[in-house]
């Protein structure tokens, strides 16, 4: 038996689609004598199985055991190639890089004119498109093509060519720059989340200078714009300054208002890039804007002109979902969102081969907030627990220990306090582990720790102290962070007033006008 869930090829099979299936099966049936293989065998078997049982495979005689993994790669590979023929994945990228194919065998068969010529056009397209890569590719090509086919333009043939390589490799450069930088800083982000105090604000903001390249804006295509916003988005996610992530993710949306074009040709990039832009409106509480944002990105994603595929699905299904739990977070209409869990569950099943236990476990601390904000603290202790207990989780490590600060608090609200002084030292070893331990969690923990040794009747006073000794830290550049996670200070106010704590986000949303 093997663990079907880790098997590529099992995996591959079952996110195929009945018209990907069909086209396999037409692209194997091309010549007679694949009708009856042995890979096909083995596709049509799994294609009905639940389950990768080896040993089944085995024992049917599709396939000897010491022969099955090299079936297996081999099957893996034809299913590719079928999946490349398809138009359903064709795009400008690869049209391009099936004319750079057909140009490379036509030189080597000493056809150099029609070479070039297939050649041009094809760096049209690519410098059209903003393909610089390829462009560069084609440009070297090209040059090793007119060192051999000899024309009386030869020497302005040159120039142009050296010039145009030059350009493309100035280009090609600042974008590697920036994409590095940027993908670094998201690494940074994932890994450690927010700067807790000023030396690591320095550190961070002293590295993103140093890296950050020189350039001229008149310089700068679409691709590079889009990584340079890139990297200020994440530099300003990681100081927490959220103005900034929002000004930067809003150009990055509207790059793509301004090249419809690269809508359809980095969708993904569109689709990440609105999830940004949606987060940071949710974190700078602007919650008309984020509402009005939301349906539109909605309706762009629904539009037929859109490309649809696997990957689109998953990341608008992740997009969506996060940002209409943020909507009820800042209305704090907690009821009338969790008919949205039950969507959520059936998304995370359907894309369980797809999503990775990052974004899962984000989602199911989302569904313990709302389920928190409805006063439903065993459910809300039900979905923290699958977070605590994830011991493959390596990223978000500040994700990891406000689920372990708020499920203190639901244990605490729900009476399930026979365990809280276990729980509290387990928690605080674990915060000092992680080296995550900040003001507002040290006083949250002191408090429930001392919840014990209070009477009833002083309870509504300690409240009130904690609430005074919080407030201080709500604006903190780097104590805030802990109120984007969970609204403690409305939860606070909820036990010294006697109201439920939805009530209270409700009336703070009311009052607030962006």
């Amino acid at each position: 038996m093997t663990n079907d869930q880790k098997d590529p090829l099992f995996i591959l099979i079952k996110s195929l689609s009945k018209s990907e299936k069909r086209q396999f099966k037409v692209y194997v049936g091309r010549l007679g004598v694949n009708t009856d293989s042995k890979f096909l065998a083995l596709f049509n078997h799994l294609d009905k199985s639940d389950t990768l049982d080896e040993d089944l495979v085995v024992s049917k005689g599709i396939v000897t055991k010491q022969q099955l993994s090299n079936l297996k790669a081999h099957l893996y590979k034809q299913i590719l190639i079928s999946l490349r023929l398809s138009p359903l994945h064709q795009n400008i990228r690869s049209q391009i890089r099936e004319q750079f194919d057909f140009a490379s065998i036509l030189y080597h068969k000493g056809l150099y004119k029609q070479s070039l010529k297939i050649l041009e056009k094809a760096k049209v397209l690519a410098k059209e498109n903003e393909e610089h890569n390829i462009a560069y590719e084609i440009v070297e090509f090209e040059k090793v093509i007119e060192t051999q086919y000899i024309t009386r333009s030869i020497n302005s043939r040159a120039d142009e060519l050296t010039v145009e390589a030059k350009m493309l490799s100035m280009k090609n450069v600042l974008t590697s720059r920036l994409s590095n930088l940027s993908l670094q800083l998201y690494g940074l982000m994932l890994k450690s989340g927010y700067v807790r105090n000023d030396k690591e604000h320095h550190v961070i903001t002293n590295y993103f200078q140093s890296k950050l390249p020189k350039y001229e804006w008149g310089m700068l295509g679409f691709r590079e714009k889009l990584w340079l916003y890139k990297a200020h988005l994440w530099y300003g996610f990681i100081v927490q300054d959220f103005l900034s992530c929002y000004k930067y993710s809003k150009k990055w949306v509207d790059l793509f208002y301004e090249h419809p074009k690269m809508r359809i040709q980095n969708p993904v990039f569109f689709l990440r890039g609105n999830h940004y832009l949606l987060e940071s409106l949710y974190l700078i509480k602007d919650k008309a804007q984020l509402k009005l944002t939301l349906s539109e990105f909605e309706k762009t994603v629904a539009e037929e002109s859109f490309p649809k595929d696997d990957n689109i699905d998953v990341l608008s299904f992740q997009f969506i979902y996060n940002n209409k739990l943020n909507v009820h977070f800042l209305e704090g209409t907690f009821d009338e969102g969790e008919y949205l869990v039950e969507e959520i569950l059936e998304g995370i099943s359907n894309y369980k081969n797809r999503l990775d236990d990052h974004h899962i476990m984000v989602l199911y601390y989302k569904i313990g907030c709302l389920y928190f904000g409805m006063a439903n603290h065993r459910k809300c202790i039900e979905y923290l627990t699958k977070i605590i207990n994830n011991k493959s989780l390596k990223m978000r490590e500040d994700l990891m220990c406000f689920s372990r600060v708020l499920s203190l608090v639901a244990h605490y609200e729900a009476g399930m306090d026979y365990h809280l002084e276990s729980q509290l030292k387990e928690t605080y070893r674990f915060l000092i582990k992680m080296d995550d331990l900040h003001e507002v969690q040290k006083e949250m923990i002191k408090f429930l720790k001392n919840l014990g040794d209070i009477f009833p009747h002083q309870i509504k006073d300690e409240f009130r102290k904690l609430h005074k000794t919080l407030k201080q830290y709500e604006d903190h550049p780097y104590e805030k962070r802990a109120f984007l996670y969970l609204d403690i200070l409305s939860w606070l106010e909820s036990n010294i007033e006697g109201r439920p704590v939805a009530d209270i986000i409700k009336e703070k949303s009311k009052k607030q006008v962006r």
